[in-house]
Parts: C-alpha cells; structure tokens; sequence
C-alpha cells in the first residue's frame, strides 16, 4: 500500500479532516464519486492537472484498506 501512504493525508485544518490527496483540498472521496459516476483515469486527469495517475491509485488504495475490516456476528 505505499501509494497511500505517501499520499493520502489527514489534516484536521484541511477538508475538516477528511482523507485527502497530499494535503490539498481535493478528498478521496471526490476520486471516488468521479470514478463510480463513469468519469476514467484520463479524464480526471485532465480536469484536475495537479493530480497524478499515482493519486487516483492511493485513493482506491486507502479506502480499499480503511473498508476491510472483520464482522463480527453475534452469537444465538
């Protein structure tokens, strides 16, 4: 997970401390909803320039982490 690591930040003075793309204002979650609404690689790229390839991969990274976690189910 090294892209993620190194670019995805936490800053509770940027974004309200949402997880964000190397300090700027733009939130993994903006990737995100940018990506599942059909919008490519390419196309970010294009309407935001100071985003590199390696930031879109840290986003699908980091969440694919945070969003792993055990169930727990309750014993009957």
């Amino acid at each position: 997970m090294t892209e993620a690591n190194s670019r995805i930040t936490i800053d509770p003075e940027v974004c309200g401390g949402r997880p964000c793309i190397r300090g700027m204002r733009i939130r993994v979650k903006e990737i995100l909803d940018m990506l599942a609404g059909g919008s490519t690689r390419a196309e970010i790229l294009a309407d935001y320039p100071y985003l590199e390839d390696g930031d879109i991969t840290a986003a699908l990274e980091f969440v694919s982490k945070v969003t792993d976690h055990p169930v727990i189910a309750a014993a009957e």
